[in-house]
């Protein structure tokens, strides 16, 4: 069986690696700086610019768009357990910060979704329908 898309998959990871270990070194921390996450902007990259100018299969895109399902989630959840571990090994600010990070985030959901709070609709105020179809 083929699988397409690893080799493109691949080497934005190669090099997403090496781009996050020399920035650790640069920077002088004794860690891969962000590779993960540059190496999936870099496949997002590579792969829009293959495919603006025709030169991605579609079934080379399947294949990547399988790879992503399957591979971003184990990584992010991989990159999660490893940030807190250092969270609580680094003190209650660490701690503290990451609580923040969190609750700003689920506070832009409604601004980035471009639904405000006030205009859900609660559950209550919504017409039921029966067998008969009619609403009440």
């Amino acid at each position: 069986m083929v699988i397409y898309g690893v080799a493109l998959l691949a080497g934005c990871m190669l090099v997403g690696l090496i781009i996050g270990d020399v920035l650790g070194q640069l920077l002088g921390i004794d860690a891969n700086l962000g590779g993960v996450g540059i190496a999936m902007l870099l496949l997002i990259f590579v792969t829009g610019y293959l495919k603006s100018h025709d030169h991605l299969p579609e079934s080379t895109e399947s294949g990547i768009n399988f790879w992503n399902a399957m591979y971003i989630p184990i990584v992010v959840a991989m990159a999660a357990s490893q940030n807190v571990a250092a969270a609580f090994s680094g003190g209650m600010v660490a701690i503290l910060a990451g609580a923040l990070a969190v609750v700003l985030g689920l506070a832009m959901v409604p601004l980035l979704t471009g639904k405000r709070v006030e205009d859900a609709t609660p559950l209550d105020a919504r017409p039921v329908s029966t067998a008969q179809g009619r609403t009440h």
